[in-house]
């Protein structure tokens, strides 16, 4: 016990230390209670981010902040604008061909599957391949029960959607042109001895504004790159798993390993084991081995430099606490505990 009590005098003797750990607290602990109330708010604030880089480079050319937020806002909302309205229905329409053809396809899988026990007897029987299937057909009706719940609440997300679509762009704005006052304003409420947590604060604003620029990039390049793939190949629903491929770069490691199954096997399902679904394979994992081995290198140089391991464990710990945006967030949170961690033995006493 006297241990840990040294040990307690010893990391705390420092006002700063209390300071930055009761900051930390408070911050994760409003997070924890009120993330779904204050989502709008917080997807803001990673919008702004992004585009705080455009606004301050403009402002290095001499631009004013206004005139600077005012042409990176009005590409914001073009972005937009084309998103909304030029692939969300791209999407849609290709999502509901997927499901319909859904029941073809596991027709399809049903007939190569029962060939496996003609040719491999001693591994698996007609009456594992029936139970498997039967599994299958159990798991697609809940997920059509599902789908038929979420169908018959949609008015109240289409209300919902409606309301961020024109609440976040007005705090997008206003968080990006006034950022001075804000900065001021929360100043007020912070310690006059917060050296500890400036010096934190500026490390995690340079890995996180970096790594969040180049993760745009990057998901833009290998999405873009995926479309113009499958096109050329001619592979059905290419606009849709083009998405998912570039999504998946948010994730690493999961993210690819889990996209690739539904590329495979579409791919299949289209041409069989054919020469097209083997030269798209091949196009495939072409892809994802020059984004693990060039791109990554060349976007985030000296960026969130952490170990795979350490990435693994942010993504399961920040993923159990608050679900797909814990996980979407994990890797610009691992920073913040690093700098924490690397920041903490200078002020031993």
């Amino acid at each position: 016990m006297q241990l840990i009590t040294d040990w307690f005098r010893r990391q705390f003797a420092n006002p700063q230390v209390v300071y930055l750990t009761l900051l930390l607290v408070l911050g994760f602990g409003v997070i924890l209670s009120m993330g779904d109330m204050l989502l709008p708010v917080l997807a803001s604030i990673v919008i702004a981010y992004l585009l705080e880089g455009l606004v301050g480079l403009l402002e290095r050319k001499g631009m004013g902040r206004f005139i600077g937020v005012l042409l990176v806002f009005s590409g914001f909302m073009l972005f937009l604008v084309l998103l909304i309205f030029g692939l969300l229905p791209q999407l849609s329409r290709q999502i509901t061909e997927l499901v319909n053809q859904l029941p073809n396809m596991i027709s399809q899988g049903q007939q190569a599957l029962m060939h496996l026990p003609e040719r491999y007897p001693e591994i698996i029987t007609a009456e594992q391949v029936q139970e498997v299937m039967g599994s299958l057909r159990t798991e697609l009706a809940s997920y059509g029960q599902k789908v038929l719940s979420l169908s018959l609440s949609s008015l109240v997300g289409l209300i919902t959607l409606l309301v961020y679509l024109v609440l976040m762009p007005l705090l997008v704005f206003f968080f990006l042109k006034d950022k001075a006052l804000i900065f001021a304003w929360s100043a007020h409420f912070l310690p006059s001895e917060r050296a500890l947590a400036l010096q934190i604060w500026e490390d995690v604003d340079r890995q996180i504004a970096n790594y969040v620029r180049g993760k745009f990039w990057e998901i833009v390049i290998v999405g873009g790159v995926s479309f113009i793939t499958f096109r050329f190949f001619g592979l059905n629903y290419a606009v849709l798993l083009a998405v998912l491929v570039g999504l998946s770069v948010i994730i690493p490691y999961i993210g690819a390993a889990v996209v690739t199954f539904p590329v495979v096997l579409i791919a299949w399902f289209q041409w069989g084991w054919g020469p097209d679904f083997i030269w798209l394979t091949a196009a495939y994992f072409l892809i994802q081995a020059l984004d693990g081995n060039v791109l990554v290198p060349l976007l985030f140089a000296a960026v969130v430099n952490l170990h795979p391991v350490a990435i693994i464990v942010a993504i399961l710990v920040f993923g159990g606490f608050w679900g797909f945006w814990g996980v979407f967030f994990a890797i610009p949170l691992a920073p913040l505990v690093q700098a924490v961690i690397n920041a903490w033995p200078a002020v031993e006493t």
